[in-house]
């Protein structure tokens, strides 16, 4: 029995030294994005977060209303949405024409989409420290197995994108809740 306890002491102890050891990456990933992101100047591109990192930092998002900031990362793919917001590769970058297309897990990074309401205030800060200001037109459920964002190329849009329901049980699923912001102005940032 005395056997059993220490075993079970010890499984505790490994499994909270684990969940430990996730949050201290994850709060290191994010000092390391910041930094990043604040010694971008109007360079091409900000530095890599860190030396192995096969993402950068492109643009800053803000909801000002509900005291949400984050740095969105290059590129969609699960790795970059890790450790945060992802900018969709091939759509446009914010403030310039046609849509700016940013994912993220609606558990984390994105969990604040479900407070956002129609005609709320996003902000984008740019690497070129201007901020595009973005006023939500729509908030909307979509199947992502029939549903597609266009693309026209015509006024600058932002749409925030995130799996739903928000309180689901299992990660996944066809379903994406999906915010829609119009560029209304610009402003030096």
């Amino acid at each position: 029995m005395r056997w059993i306890a220490m075993m079970t002491a010890a499984a505790g102890v490994a499994l909270a030294l684990s969940g430990g050891y996730i949050h201290a990456k994850a709060a290191l990933a994010q000092a390391l994005i910041e930094r990043a992101w604040r010694q971008s100047t109007e360079a091409k591109e900000a530095p890599k977060p860190w030396p192995w990192a096969d993402t950068r930092p492109v643009a800053l998002l803000e909801a000002p209303r509900l005291g949400t900031r984050m740095v969105a990362l290059e590129g969609d793919s699960g790795r970059t949405l890790a450790f945060g917001p992802g900018h969709a590769p091939g759509s446009a970058m914010p403030g310039a024409p046609g849509v700016a297309v940013f994912s993220g897990h609606r558990d984390t990074h994105f969990s604040f989409l479900r407070q956002l309401k129609k005609g709320d205030v996003l902000l984008a800060h740019t690497p070129a420290r201007e901020v595009i200001v973005y006023r939500i037109v729509s908030l909307e459920v979509a199947d992502s197995r029939t549903a597609t964002i266009v693309d026209d190329g015509g006024e600058p849009l932002l749409a925030l994108v995130t799996c739903w329901p928000f309180d689901a049980v299992t990660p996944g699923g066809p379903m994406r809740y999906v915010v829609t912001a119009e560029a209304v102005g610009r402003m030096p940032g």
